[in-house]
């Protein structure tokens, strides 16, 4: 197929060299051009005319705003792309904001999905990203082809938004466990005992967790360096608030994680790993 790429950070640039190598022309799209780098594709000027030579097009880029003004915006994908054409979006953006694109696009006969992924860099880097679909069933079968190059699982959560909703729900889980670990590292460490130990046991159990693995051994060897950078979470969380206050679903829990992330965000670790998380329990 002819796939376009907007979003060439961390995760996008992996995900559109996997779909290079499997055989697809590639072109892309960056706000940024130093982004694209020595990538071997068809570089447009616009998203309008990346839109004009694909029939697909990727987007992995950070805000509801972002996704809507590419889409939607002058010289957006929606001035380019052809009736019968599909907008994969694989962003973490409110499920409104993706019904609102979904709409907007259909008037014009193209095809919106709603596709968020997780699995952080490492992920896209080796193509086992979960991806939570929204959209028509139809065509998530007829792109599959194309996800199944970036991803292991990929589920069809439900029509245009759903996608978005599961990812907030991912969002909760992960950033709480985040969260947790965090404060099961500060409690050891106060009662003068040894985290990595701490850490090890906990790993047999049945706290045992990916989370665990990768947060736990960041917090143990105080490696603060951005994995996935804290003011993403921050980004998401408030998301996920605003989904929950839309349903009237009380999460306090998720309320509760949300205030550690605007403290993380105070003391300026937003670039930092969200593992810094335990570094602002230990401001207390």
């Amino acid at each position: 197929m002819n796939v376009g790429f907007i979003g060439l950070g961390a995760m996008g640039r992996p995900m559109a060299s996997h779909l290079q190598r499997a055989g697809h022309a590639l072109a892309v799209w960056a706000r940024r051009p130093e982004r694209i780098g020595d990538l071997s594709a068809r570089v447009c000027a616009t998203p309008a005319e990346l839109g004009r030579c694909c029939e697909v097009v990727f987007t992995v880029i950070t805000s509801s705003t972002d996704v809507e003004g590419v889409a939607l915006g002058e010289d957006g994908l929606i001035e380019g792309m052809a009736p019968g054409s599909v907008l994969v979006d694989c962003s973490t953006i409110a499920p409104d904001a993706a019904r609102h694109i979904a709409a907007r696009l259909a008037g014009k006969g193209i095809h919106f999905l709603d596709a968020p992924v997780s699995g952080g860099e490492q992920g896209a880097i080796a193509a086992t990203l979960a991806i939570m679909a929204g959209g028509d069933a139809a065509v998530l079968d007829r792109v599959r082809p194309l996800l199944e190059c970036l991803g292991q699982r990929i589920v069809h959560v439900g029509p245009n938004g759903a996608g978005q909703v599961a990812k907030a729900c991912n969002q909760m889980i992960m950033v709480a466990a985040i969260e947790a670990v965090a404060e099961a590292m500060r409690l050891a460490a106060a009662a003068g005992v040894d985290c990595g130990k701490v850490r090890q046991a906990l790993a047999g159990g049945s706290a045992a967790s990916r989370v665990l693995d990768v947060m736990g051994e960041r917090m143990v060897g105080r490696d603060f360096s951005a994995g996935i950078e804290a003011r993403l979470h921050h980004k998401d969380f408030g998301l996920v608030l605003e989904a929950a206050r839309q349903s009237g679903v009380p999460v306090p829990l998720t309320a509760v994680v949300a205030q550690q992330l605007n403290a993380l965000m105070a003391q300026g670790w937003g670039r930092d790993d969200t593992s810094s998380l335990l570094r602002v329990l230990e401001l207390a």
